[in-house]
């Protein structure tokens, strides 16, 4: 990489936000939730999500921003504190304290009303920053059989 981009910052701004569902930050059971990103009106208007209810499913970036700058991982750790469970780096789990603090989720549409998403399955709480939505499309999903350790089926039994 040039020595220019070593330190090139990266700037986002919400593009909406989490409305409904959990207030209170918790791990498991997100799967019967129902929330719904609001579109920042000042920026959009209706025609941004026009033809998203076509799709069953979306991807959501969001910013984890109720993690404090102390809290933040950049090494390895046990997921979720269980030491039952491997040390693994920060980026070979899922964890919200992630450098970036960037979350990605996949949730089921609902519908979508002027400037709103009503989603189930978020797992964002209220008043999270969205960054991005994007319609599920099959094409994306990996090609070829997937794997993963036993530890991660493990912690995500009773996450949806």
């Amino acid at each position: 990489m040039p020595e220019a981009n070593k330190m090139v910052g990266v700037v986002a701004h919400p593009i909406g936000w989490v409305s409904g569902g959990r207030h209170e930050v918790f791990d498991d059971a997100w799967g019967e939730v129902t929330a719904l990103i609001r579109l920042d009106d000042n920026r959009f208007g209706p025609e941004a999500l026009a033809g998203l209810d076509a799709f069953s499913h979306l991807e959501v970036v969001y910013h984890f921003d109720r993690v404090p700058a102390s809290k933040i991982e950049t090494g390895a750790r046990h997921p979720r504190g269980n030491t039952e469970w491997p040390l693994v780096g920060i980026f070979a789990q899922r964890g919200k304290n992630r450098p970036n603090r960037l979350g990605v989720s996949r949730c089921r549409l609902i519908r979508v009303a002027g400037l709103e998403v009503h989603v189930q399955g978020l797992d964002a709480v209220h008043g999270t920053p969205v960054l991005d939505i994007k319609p599920y499309m099959s094409e994306f999903a990996p090609e070829g059989v997937t794997s993963q350790p036993a530890w991660s089926t493990e912690i995500m039994r009773d996450y949806y």
